[in-house]
């Protein structure tokens, strides 16, 4: 009949007080496994991560030529929902009456609340393929909202517009 094994003892051979100690899979002495890579490596940022990223890159390149969009609040969001909305046609309306997913939406300031554009992140991603083409898309549309803004044409605000 086998027997259990004992508890490891200690230098004097009592048995130790915490009771045995966990394994790990530190059998042959190499420590612990680190990350696959460093944080600051494109390959530990996550997919919304990344897009956040872009929305910020479109919004700051915006800035400089436009200051006054310092004070918009630049938001990503999976996708379009009722909280969204400010006065006027909500976004779930316009779906109902057949209307396409929205990229982007400008919700005017009120009360307190600055002025907001919201990219959605999931109808981007879904209609691009690379990072390249959704970088061009998360601009097109960071443009077309801030020209809903100004009261401009997306021209007008970025001459490159539609021209990638």
């Amino acid at each position: 009949m086998d027997s259990p094994v004992p508890p490891p003892a200690d230098a004097g051979g009592v048995p130790s007080p915490t009771g045995p100690r966990p394994r790990h899979r530190d059998r042959h002495g190499r420590g612990m496994r680190g990350p696959i890579a460093p944080p600051q490596v494109p390959l530990s940022v996550s997919r919304a991560e990344a897009f956040v990223d872009l929305v910020q890159d479109s919004a700051e390149r915006l800035e400089r030529r436009w200051p006054q969009l310092a004070a918009v609040d630049f938001l990503v969001r999976e996708v379009p929902s009722p909280d969204d909305d400010g006065p006027g046609r909500s976004a779930l309306e316009a779906l109902l009456d057949g209307d396409t997913v929205p990229l982007g939406r400008y919700v005017a300031a009120h009360g307190d609340a600055p002025d907001r554009i919201i990219v959605y992140r999931r109808p981007v991603e879904i209609r691009t393929k690379t990072r390249d083409e959704r970088a061009l898309l998360v601009h097109e549309v960071v443009v077309e909202q801030v020209a809903e803004l100004l009261g401009l044409a997306p021209e007008s605000v970025d001459p490159r517009y539609g021209q990638d």
